[in-house]
């Protein structure tokens, strides 16, 4: 049986059958699949390539001398503008003698002053012809995102790698949809589910962990890394729930200001952990003022932390009906395109789960849960205020929630 593949796949392979125009980035959240993405594309194309890994050492053999001998050991070599132009030329140099090559960069984030010296390897490539592919990935979106779009603005195809959908799941891995919904979609802890324990760890100390303490803190500043780490765990505790910064602030100590606690959720969200969804209000300012609906970007970060096993889970409706409505927001957030904004509403006691907009259009979602009695009174003054183009049951009559997960936040907008 083949391996899975993920769609973003195909796309890479296409770009590499063709000239190269211009340098393909992949990032997104840590434990999407980069890597395997790209391995798996270069398994398929009829170029060579050459594979680097910034953070991993080098095979090269150097020796130390100790006190009773001279011992061999294993090396890593400091990665540098230096070391990154010197592999470039040569892999040039193949390009141009093969009439074709790739070069990856995996993590290429952790070299300093990348995106500069890559804008004058690129541009030189591209003033002689070279037919040199260079692909770069990196699991640090906001640092990423800063050198392309400051140092290589056009020069650049985005391939954004998110986290793994329901759909990808279920035919990878065989998930049914509770399974999905408490263990979430990171393909390298399936084969711990089994074991709780060993499951738990791989989520907080292999993927959070190393994006808060990590991460986060080498691509911006952060002057409160113990506030970034508890703003994460709570808002992986109210995932689906709206909740102010004031009482953010209540909730944390030393949380200074509220301008603070919005960057840091900025953050979050940039890293593919916490988004706070900012409530649709019709007006720009009264949205950036609002409180926000906090939701995880996949659900293994909201139940890893919760003291709830799977069977626990399912068996508390109110818990399950969050963990139900995160699914929703993350699926939503996750596969909106870049003109989609993902938004809650509620004035009073009626309130609407999600709504989508794109341009002068917007479509209002409910969840039904399964938590508590439904009413719809909420949709029924969001639609007379500001008549949406569509509304929408997920869970109910109009689309079961496990279908709803397979379609894209843009479907909504080509069906209205």
């Amino acid at each position: 049986m083949a391996p899975f593949q993920r769609p973003q796949v195909a796309t890479l392979y296409r770009r590499l059958a063709e000239p190269p125009r211009q340098l393909i980035a992949l990032f997104g959240p840590r434990q999407t699949g980069k890597t395997t993405i790209v391995r798996q594309a270069l398994r398929q194309i009829d170029l060579e390539s050459r594979y680097l890994a910034v953070d991993e050492p080098d095979s090269a053999e150097i020796r130390v001398p100790s006190a009773a001998t001279e011992a061999t050991f294993l090396a890593p070599q400091v990665r540098d503008a230096e070391w990154l132009v010197r592999h470039w030329e040569e892999a040039r140099r193949e390009a141009e003698q093969l009439g074709g090559f790739v070069l990856v960069f995996d993590e290429i984030q952790k070299i300093p002053q990348w995106s500069e010296t890559i804008k004058g390897l690129w541009d030189a490539d591209r003033a002689r012809d070279c037919p040199l592919h260079v692909v770069i990935l990196g699991s640090a979106p906001l640092l990423m995102q800063s050198g392309l779009s400051e140092s290589l603005a056009g020069r650049f195809e985005l391939i954004r790698v998110t986290h793994w959908p329901f759909a990808e799941m279920a035919e990878a891995f065989g998930f049914d949809l509770p399974t999905y919904l408490y263990f979430g979609g990171y393909p390298g802890a399936v084969s711990s589910i089994r074991a709780p324990g060993q499951w738990r760890d791989y989520i907080l100390d292999s993927l959070v962990q190393p994006n808060v303490e990590r991460d986060l803190l080498a691509m911006t500043r952060v002057d409160k890394p113990a506030l970034l780490k508890r703003l994460f765990e709570l808002g992986a505790a109210y995932s689906g729930q709206i909740l102010s910064y004031t009482k953010m602030q209540g909730q944390l100590q030393d949380a200074g200001n509220t301008t603070t606690l919005a960057r840091y959720l900025h953050l979050l969200e940039r890293a593919g952990l916490l988004a706070g969804v900012p409530k649709y209000a019709g007006q720009v300012h009264r949205v950036r003022a609002s409180s926000p609906k906090l939701n995880v970007l996949n659900t293994a970060l909201m139940t890893a932390d919760s003291g709830y096993s799977f069977a626990e889970a399912q068996a508390d409706r109110s818990f399950w009906g969050r963990i139900v409505e995160s699914a929703v927001g993350a699926h939503l957030f996750n596969t909106a395109t870049s003109d989609i904004r993902l938004h809650y509403w509620r004035d009073g006691s009626h309130e609407v789960d999600f709504v989508l907009q794109r341009g002068a259009r917007i479509i209002a979602i409910e969840v039904k849960s399964g938590a508590n009695k439904m009413s719809l009174r909420g949709m029924d003054e969001f639609k007379r205020r500001f008549s949406p183009r569509r509304s929408l049951l997920v869970g109910g009559d109009d689309i079961s929630l496990d279908k709803f997960l397979t379609m894209p936040a843009h479907h909504w907008f080509e069906e209205a």
